[in-house]
């Protein structure tokens, strides 16, 4: 499989990184904001689900993922994140305002969720070196719904 490397400028764009850095593990040591040149950007270690499809090889890949244009980044529910210093990101989502502008948010396990307030979606994803072989696939406890329950 050969490293990705992609570009988002629409959330059309933001939805297939989504589905590429789903459960991707973050070291809150890897993010940074550059205000003055309005970038923010990370390093993770993503589960490149597209392997484990295709061979059936649960593999791990270095990624950087930046965002530019960024205005403002706000972080909530951290807590945890902030004890262990690893995050496991969960989605990319894009909310509009303004045309072109709104926010990028990053949703993590556990709550834990960066807002990127842009002036436009102007992303990169690239995959930064080999994979490497990983022992567990990511597994999602899917709540029960209240009519199951009764």
């Amino acid at each position: 499989m050969e490293n990705l490397k992609l570009i988002a400028l629409d959330e059309e764009d933001l939805a297939i990184f989504s589905a590429h850095l789903q459960d991707a593990v973050v070291k809150m040591a890897d993010i940074g904001f550059l205000p003055r040149s309005q970038r923010f950007a990370m390093l993770l270690n993503r589960f490149d689900w597209d392997q484990m499809v295709i061979a059936n090889e649960k593999v791990r890949r270095r990624t950087g993922l930046h965002f530019e244009r960024v205005r403002d980044v706000k972080c909530r529910g951290m807590e945890e994140a902030r004890r262990t210093g690893v995050l496991n990101l969960l989605a990319v989502t894009f909310v509009p305002g303004e045309a072109p502008s709104g926010y990028v948010l990053l949703t993590f396990s556990g709550g834990a969720e960066v807002r990127l307030e842009v002036e436009c979606i102007e992303a990169g994803l690239k995959d930064l070196g080999p994979a490497w072989g990983c022992t567990h696939k990511p597994v999602h406890k899917v709540p029960q719904d209240a009519d199951d329950a009764a």
